[in-house]
């Protein structure tokens, strides 16, 4: 790693993360305000991995993506509550050799959609990992009522893909893909939802940001639904997280 003695390093901890925009938003961010750091990506084939970068490099922060968002907790040293309440962690702190476990997706999620939520509006959540329980946390700050759509059936806040008929989809007109589907290198392929009864009433929410317009947000776009993909989302837990690395406490 060049410059370890002179820039701080920050990074992301996921697997199979060349797709990812961290490393440019935050080297651009960096180059931008001269800001002696370097971000890069720490792609791990298992979450017992992450000490090995933690040990090597003179880490100031990481964020932490796919799939290791919640198996990363059981690595760390502090749960901040809101994390622990969601159960999902995307940004670590380093400070006194404590690491410290945050969640920003949902105040990135939050953001991204505050104004366009209406009264009484229904969500159908396309996914059960980390992503998806930050956004179900960001929802409740909405009160928006909310399912899990998933393919095995957990509890009663869960639904099977197959069961997605007419009634659920006029009844949730709120749509969020939290799964990978449809991201590098799935692009070609779509959550498995009937996507033909999907209208102009609805607002269709892809996490993903690359490619910037999902197979499933052009089918949705083509149905006259309102679409929106997840770099804004991203955007906002990215600075979120660089304001957590930057505080005092």
């Amino acid at each position: 790693m060049k410059d370890q003695k002179q820039n701080k390093i920050y990074g992301l901890i996921g697997k199979n993360i060349n797709y990812s925009f961290s490393k440019k938003f935050f080297n651009n961010k960096f180059e931008k305000e001269r800001i002696k750091a370097v971000y890069t990506n720490f792609d791990i084939q298992k979450i017992e991995d992450f000490k090995n970068v933690v040990n090597k490099f003179n880490i100031c922060g990481l964020n932490v993506t796919i799939p290791y968002k919640e198996s990363i907790i059981n690595q760390l040293d502090y749960i901040n509550p809101i994390a622990k309440e969601i159960g999902a962690v995307n940004t670590i702190k380093f400070q006194n050799n404590i690491l410290s476990g945050y969640n920003t997706d949902y105040l990135g999620f939050y953001k991204s959609i505050e104004n366009l939520i209406k009264p009484n509006t229904k969500a159908l959540i396309l996914g059960t990992g980390g992503a998806s329980k930050a956004v179900a946390y960001a929802l409740k700050i909405l009160k928006v009522k909310y399912v899990f759509v998933s393919r095995s059936k957990k509890n009663k806040d869960y639904i099977n893909y197959s069961e997605i008929n007419q009634e659920i989809i006029d009844n949730h007109k709120l749509v969020i893909n939290c799964t990978p589907i449809g991201t590098y290198p799935m692009t070609e392929q779509i959550p498995q939802i009937p996507i033909s009864l999907i209208n102009d009433s609805h607002i269709v929410y892809d996490l993903i940001y690359n490619p910037t317009k999902s197979l499933l947000l052009k089918k949705s776009q083509e149905n006259g639904a309102t679409i929106i993909n997840g770099y804004q989302m991203l955007e906002n837990q990215a600075l979120e997280s660089w304001k957590i690395w930057n505080s005092n406490h």
